[in-house]
C-alpha cells in the first residue's frame, strides 16, 4: 500500500463560522464547509443553496458579443450558409448540437462539422476550410476550438468566409484575426466569470442572439447540453457554472431530450437521479468513445434528434463503441503497467514516459490518467502516427505539466495544453533524450513527498454530528465537482463492527461505530481490500477519511461512508 499524506484544510476565522452557523441554524461543521467555499453570510448562502438564472451575467459584458450576435442575425436574414464547427469530445459535440438546434429553430441555413480525430486532428484545419468552401459556407462559428487557429482563419478570410471563434481555451500571445472572438480569457475582456465550458460560451452567444430578436429565454431549453458539457469537461462548478449545471440537471432529470434519455437507458441510469459524477464516469465515456475511435458527428446527431427510435439506435452505437474502447483501453493499460514495472526506475525517476508504435491514439490519454492514479507520477504516453511520436501528458495535483513541457520545447515538434493535461509531438529518435530531460525538469520542481498521494480533509467530525439534518443539508451542496468537491471528513478512533469483507476485485466493505455511540455506519472503500486482513476488530481503533453519500436500499435512502484511507490508531 502506498502511504497517503493527510492534510487538514486551514480553518477560517472562528467568529465567522459561529455567526454563519447561528444565522442559518446549522451545525458548526456545515458552517465551516460553507466558509471554506467563500460563503460568509446569509445572502451568499442563499445564492449557493438556491442557484438562480437571475444571477447569470449579461452576455453582452463579453467582448465581441455584440459583433458576433449581429453577424449571426445578418446570416439568418440573408439566408447565408452557416457551419457550426465543433470538437470531438463531450463539450465540443454538446456545443455544436446546442448552436445547431438553436439556429435551426430560427430557420437558419445551418449545418455542423466535427473533424475526425484520427485523420484531421484537433481544431480548424486547412482541409476542412476547403471542404466548407466547396459546400458554399459563408460563416463558420467555431465552438470549443479555434482560439489558436491563426493561419487557418487567415486562409478562410482569403476565401471570403467569416469566422466567429467561440472558445474557452487559453489564448496564446497572438490571437487569430477572426470576425469576432468570444473568449473571456482573452486580454482585455472584462467578463466577470472566466471558467465557462465551451457549451457555456455557446449558450451565451445563443442568449445574446435571442436577446437581440426579442426571444431572450429561447436558449434556456438547451441548458441540459450545457450541464453535460460542464460536468464532462471538469470546469469549476462555481459561480455561473454552478447555476448552468444545476438548471441543466433539472431539465435532464425531469424531461430529458430523446438522445440523453437513450444514453441513460444504455447506461442503466434511473431517470430522475442523474448526478455530475454519473455524467463524468458513465455518460461522458460513451460520448467520447465515438470521437476517440471514429466519427463524433454521431454524438451531435444523437443530441440533435427528436426521434426516440433514432436516438436509441445512435445511443446503442455509442454503447458499442465504448465497449470497444474499453477493450482497447484495458489491453493498453495492462501493457503500460507492465512497461512501467519492468523498464521505469521508480526509485530515481519522478516521471513516466512510455512509447509504443501500436497503441491506439484515441485511448492513450485515458491510460495516462489511469497510470497517474496508480503510480502518482506525471505521465506521458506516446504512440506512432505517420512516423512521428504523438501523445498525451497527464499531471499530478500541484504540478504544472505544461510548464515542464516548455522546458523541453527544443526537443518537441509541438505541444499544447494546460497545467493538468497536454498533448505533444516529437521525433522518434528524440524520445530517449526527451525522457531524460523531462525527468531532470521534474527533479527541479517536485519534492519526494509530492509523489505520494495527498488527501485534503475539509473537517474533523465525530459520528454524533452526522444527523439526518446534517446529511440533508450536505446533499444541497451539490452539484459537486472542481471548486465544490464532495466534502472529505476525518473521524478518529472508530471501531469496526463485525468482520470486514473484501468484495469485487479489491473493495472493502465494513461497518463502523465510534466511542460507544449507538450510531453505526456502513462503509465501502474502493481498492482498500488490504485493510480487511490488517484490522483486528477486537482491539484496533482506526482513523478514517471519508465522504458521505446516500444509497438506495429497497426504496429507502441510507447514508454510506465512502472510505478514502484508513490508519490504525491505538494510542
Amino acid at each position: 500500500m502506498k502511504n497517503k499524506r493527510w492534510k487538514l484544510k486551514e480553518t477560517p476565522e472562528e467568529k465567522i463560522i459561529l455567526s454563519l452557523a447561528e444565522s442559518l441554524n446549522i451545525s458548526y461543521p456545515l458552517a465551516l464547509l460553507l466558509t471554506q467555499r467563500g460563503i460568509t453570510n446569509f445572502h451568499e448562502a442563499k445564492l449557493f443553496f438556491r442557484p438562480s438564472l437571475d444571477s447569470l451575467y449579461d452576455p453582452f459584458l463579453m467582448d465581441g458579443m455584440h459583433k458576433a450576435s449581429s453577424r449571426v442575425i445578418k446570416a439568418i436574414i440573408d439566408n447565408q450558409k452557416i457551419c457550426i464547427y465543433g470538437d470531438y469530445d463531450v463539450d465540443g459535440t454538446c456545443s455544436a448540437a446546442l448552436m445547431y438546434l438553436f439556429l435551426r429553430e430560427l430557420d437558419a441555413n445551418v449545418q455542423t462539422y466535427i473533424p475526425n480525430r484520427l485523420t484531421e486532428g484537433y481544431g480548424i484545419s486547412i482541409q476542412s476550410i476547403d471542404y466548407l468552401k466547396e459546400n458554399g459556407i459563408n460563416l463558420i462559428i467555431s465552438v470549443d476550438c479555434g482560439i489558436t487557429a491563426i493561419e487557418e482563419v487567415e486562409y478562410a478570410k482569403s476565401l471570403g468566409i467569416d469566422i466567429i471563434i467561440c472558445d474557452h481555451h487559453q489564448p496564446k500571445e497572438h490571437l487569430p484575426d477572426a470576425f469576432a472572438i468570444i473568449n473571456p480569457l482573452k486580454p482585455g475582456d472584462n467578463y466577470p466569470f472566466k471558467y465557462l465550458s465551451g457549451a457555456g460560451l455557446a449558450f451565451k452567444l445563443a442568449t445574446a442572439i435571442g436577446d437581440k430578436i426579442g426571444k431572450k429565454d429561447m436558449a434556456l431549453k438547451y441548458l441540459d447540453l450545457v450541464a453535460l458539457a460542464g460536468a464532462a469537461d471538469i470546469v469549476p462548478l462555481i459561480d455561473e457554472n454552478r447555476i448552468l449545471v444545476s438548471e441543466g440537471l433539472q431539465i435532464i432529470n425531469t424531461n430529458p431530450r430523446p438522445g440523453i434519455s437513450a444514453l441513460m437507458k444504455c447506461s442503466r441510469i434511473e431517470p430522475g437521479n442523474l448526478t455530475v459524477g454519473q455524467i463524468v464516469f458513465t455518460i461522458a465515456p460513451r460520448v467520447n468513445a465515438v470521437g476517440r475511435l471514429g466519427d463524433a458527428n454521431r454524438a451531435v446527431e444523437l443530441f440533435s434528434t427528436d426521434d426516440p427510435i433514432k436516438a436509441m439506435e445512435l445511443a446503442q452505437i455509442l454503447e458499442d463503441e465504448n465497449i470497444k474502447r474499453r477493450s482497447i483501453d484495458e489491453a493498453t493499460y495492462s501493457h503500460a503497467v507492465n512497461l512501467v514495472e519492468t523498464t521505469v526506475d521508480l526509485e530515481n525517476d519522478y516521471g513516466i514516459v512510455l512509447h509504443n508504435d501500436d497503441w491506439h491514439p484515441g485511448v492513450i490519454g485515458i491510460v495516462a490518467s489511469r497510470l497517474v492514479e496508480k503510480f502518482h507520477r506525471p505521465t506521458i504516453m506516446l504512440t506512432t502516427v505517420d512516423g512521428i511520436a504523438k501523445g498525451s501528458a497527464r499531471s499530478i495535483p500541484g504540478f504544472n505539466i505544461y510548464e515542464a513541457l516548455q522546458n523541453c520545447e527544443d526537443l518537441l515538434l509541438q505541444f499544447g495544453g494546460h497545467e493538468a493535461a497536454a498533448g505533444l509531438a516529437i521525433e522518434l529518435d528524440k524520445i530517449e533524450h526527451f525522457r531524460k530531460r523531462f525527468n531532470k525538469v521534474l527533479k527541479q520542481y517536485i519534492n519526494e513527498d509530492d509523489i505520494f498521494p495527498e488527501i485534503i480533509i475539509d473537517a474533523k467530525i465525530s459520528f454524533s454530528e452526522i444527523s439526518p439534518k446534517f446529511i440533508r443539508i450536505l446533499e444541497q451542496f451539490a452539484p459537486f465537482g472542481p471548486g465544490n468537491m464532495r466534502p472529505i471528513f476525518l473521524s478518529e478512533k472508530v471501531s469496526v463492527v463485525n468482520t470486514p469483507k473484501v468484495v469485487g476485485t479489491n473493495h472493502l466493505l465494513a461497518t463502523f461505530k465510534q466511542n460507544g455511540n449507538d450510531k453505526v455506519f456502513d462503509a465501502i472503500g474502493f481498492n482498500l481490500g488490504y485493510f480487511a486482513e490488517h484490522i483486528d476488530k477486537e482491539k484496533d481503533l482506526v482513523d478514517i477519511v471519508y465522504s458521505i453519500e446516500t444509497v438506495n436500499k429497497d426504496g429507502r435512502l441510507f447514508p454510506q461512508l465512502r472510505i478514502k484511507d484508513i490508519r490504525i490508531n491505538n494510542k
